[in-house]
């Protein structure tokens, strides 16, 4: 047993042949023990065999033992902030119980970050159990938001996407804890609708989604249930691809060097650039290891069906938290935030910024920066990301236009942008890796602060419509479209209509 986690000692020995932390050798095992049980729920507990009580028992208690496994008796702390939230949502009414909700979950979350960063172990990246609780806080505080919705607010004040979440009736108990800490989502995520879940635990996953015209059009696709087995070891093996990259390549380019003395006195500006997006970019296949691996679980499970290509094809991809190509190769700061933690994202902009009616981009990045933790670097990189995105967005509205003329022009473009958007992504999350202050000023200083001022002149240079006349404007010239691909087009990265920060 270790000292601050009491996870299980179990790997021990394989994480020091390893050389690698055992909370990380205890997540990395939970993990693929959630993958063959992913296969298993779906071949021996389909709802075609069995109730939907039965799968959530297993669900949860499945959970449970692997949040037990790797961060022992602090996995309780899942169950006290699902308890405390789901009694609020009982005893409180229906008109307020969000807000209660938001709060609550949000202040506990933050007082068990605080505690570990500065009472355990600060700046400490191993797995600790702060890591499913922000998963879970998201889960919370959107079925509060989602059942405010269904059962508080009349249906033609509800945005088409609203209405397809909106819960109608209040969950049970077993359903809450299921939905919070069943084994697919217990330890990485990602979050995902509450009537999303229920639909594929009682065996109709697209039920809420599927007008009747979809359905009868294609009516012979879902005739049988797609197979998610080539879409699960494809995903399977980019995430083991990732972390073998991650593994290799991380200790060459540390992030630490950016703020090295003799690094900064004796390196050219320009190679300093250069080594900046290469440290960064070793940072990332982490995450896409993690993400990738979850988004596998849950298709093990059966759980992520999104529908038809236009070929037939089925889609797997309605609980993805990335899309790693749309990331590297991104030409716009908008567009990299739309397919990086696309399910936060999601979340963000459906409890903030839809429902925020002064300065939604702050107020989003500023619960971002919340949720994300007590490190202060973290409140540096969302409050830097508040002024590029503002930039970003009047260079796009302003300057975009007059390089679609022709497809030369428009290749010139593209390659600018994507410069610039890996420079600015980069320089803003320096201080989200240094985590203190102290060297995430040294590193900005190092720079002259250059892409704050920069941004700040772009931004207030350009003029920018208000968002609600923007909104306004694309109203009018596009027209109106069924509800699902509406939702569809709201969450994805090519959204015009709502924007996500």
């Amino acid at each position: 047993r270790n000292n601050n986690y009491c996870y299980s000692s179990l790997l021990l020995q394989t994480s020091q042949s390893l050389y690698l932390s055992q909370s990380t050798v205890n997540f990395v095992v939970c993990q693929l023990c959630a993958l063959l049980s992913a296969f298993w729920f779906r071949l021996f507990l389909h709802p075609s065999k069995t109730s939907p009580f039965i799968r959530h028992v297993v669900a949860t208690l499945l959970g449970l033992y692997f949040a037990l496994f790797c961060f022992g008796w602090y996995a309780l702390h899942f169950l006290v902030q699902s308890g405390l939230t789901y009694g609020i949502m009982i005893l409180t009414g229906v008109e307020h119980m969000h807000k209660y909700c938001l709060l609550v979950a949000l202040s506990y979350l933050s007082l068990c970050q605080i505690t570990r960063v500065y009472v355990f172990d600060y700046g400490m990246y191993s797995a600790d159990f702060t890591g499913p609780m922000m998963v879970i806080t998201q889960k919370i505080t959107s079925l509060a938001f989602e059942i405010h919705d269904g059962m508080a607010r009349k249906e033609e004040h509800l945005t088409p996407g609203q209405k397809i979440l909106a819960i109608r009736r209040m969950p049970s108990l077993l359903e809450y804890f299921s939905y919070n800490c069943n084994f697919m989502g217990i330890l990485a995520g990602p979050t995902c609708s509450y009537n999303d879940y229920i639909a594929f635990i009682e065996g109709d996953p697209r039920r809420h989604r599927d007008q009747e015209a979809d359905r009868k059009s294609n009516g012979k696709l879902r005739q049988s249930e797609p197979s998610p087995n080539t879409e699960v070891v494809r995903k399977v093996a980019t995430s083991f691809f990732c972390l073998l990259v991650f593994l290799s390549v991380c200790k060459v380019f540390p992030v630490e060097r950016n703020i090295d003395d003799d690094f900064i006195a004796n390196t050219p500006f320009y190679a300093q650039v250069v080594y900046l997006y290469l440290s960064m970019l070793t940072t990332r296949p982490k995450y896409y290891f993690v993400w990738t691996l979850a988004d596998a679980i849950n298709n093990a499970a059966g759980f992520g069906f999104n529908g038809y290509d236009s070929d037939g094809s089925p889609r797997w991809d309605l609980i993805s938290n990335l899309r790693i190509l749309n990331i590297e190769f991104a030409t716009s700061f908008k567009v990299f935030l739309d397919n990086w933690n696309i399910q936060t994202a999601h979340w963000l902009k459906r409890v903030c910024y839809e429902r925020c009616p002064y300065h939604p981009t702050a107020a989003t990045f500023i619960l971002s920066a919340m949720w994300h933790g007590a490190y202060p670097g973290y409140y540096l990189t969302f409050l830097t990301g508040i002024v590029i995105t503002l930039a970003a967005r009047a260079v796009r509205h302003n300057v975009r236009p007059h390089f679609l003329q022709s497809p030369s022009h428009k290749l010139v473009y593209d390659v600018i942008t994507w410069a610039a958007t890996q420079i600015a992504i980069c320089y803003t999350v320096v201080p989200f890796v240094l985590l203190s202050v102290g060297p995430s000023l040294k590193f900005y200083r190092s720079w002259y602060f250059c892409l704050h001022i920069g941004c700040v002149l772009l931004a207030v240079a350009l003029p920018v419509k208000p968002r609600h006349l923007r909104l306004k404007d694309q109203q009018k010239n596009f027209p109106q479209r069924p509800v699902q691909h509406h939702l569809e087009a709201t969450d994805s990265n090519c959204s015009q209509k709502e924007k996500t920060t």
